[in-house]
């Protein structure tokens, strides 16, 4: 019992320590001898645990992405908040995520899958289920609001889901602080929804 605690714990302390080297050095220049020096373990634990540079950073996107699914999820599935409230939580979340790094990790492993198709696949997957649940989420606002005209649900989610992960690149370049409202225009949005989701309740 004690052994598996010590393992899980070498795990999340390599995956902590991956966490920030990936955010101060990149994709590109991780050393796998500098996380392990990070988390205070000796280099081989690294192999023993992800095998190489290339399993370690999936092991740590799959670990970060699995926890933000989850949230988002939790989030998209709470009877109180109106669709309104949910962007704008969504938003909030994006503020966090541009914050903790995940959102930096996220670009720069889907730059890295373009030589690397094991990455590519793992990142690929993983925006697919953001699509698809976000999609699931329109499918739903389209129902209480009665359509969005010529668009569909799959075209809503398709839209948003860009939206969002084209903020995400502006901020990293930097674009919002030459003046483009990046997140800005994104909160408004849900100042729309909320007006759409009132005048339905009226009429």
């Amino acid at each position: 019992m004690a052994q598996a605690t010590a393992t899980v714990d070498t795990r999340i302390a390599l995956l902590e320590a991956a966490k920030q080297v990936l955010r101060e050095r990149g994709y590109g220049a991780l050393s796998t001898r500098e996380v392990a020096a990070a988390a205070g373990v000796p280099l081989s634990q690294i192999h023993y645990h992800f095998g190489s540079k290339q399993g370690l950073v999936l092991g740590l996107f799959e670990h970060l992405n699995r926890q933000l699914f989850e949230r988002q999820r939790t989030l998209f599935s709470d009877p109180a908040a109106s669709f309104a409230d949910q962007w704008d939580r969504a938003c909030a979340y994006l503020d966090d995520d541009l914050a903790s790094g995940f959102v930096r990790i996220m670009h720069e492993l889907s730059a890295a899958g373009w030589a690397d198709a094991d990455v590519g696949a793992v990142v690929r997957e993983s925006l697919l289920e953001w699509i698809r649940l976000v999609t699931e989420v329109a499918r739903r606002f389209e129902n209480k609001v009665g359509g969005f005209g010529a668009l569909s649900a799959e075209d809503v989610g398709a839209l948003v889901s860009n939206a969002f992960i084209g903020a995400e690149n502006l901020v990293l370049t930097g674009i919002e602080k030459n003046g483009t409202p990046v997140r800005d225009a994104l909160r408004r949005v849900g100042v729309l929804m909320r007006m759409l989701e009132n005048a339905k309740e009226k009429s």
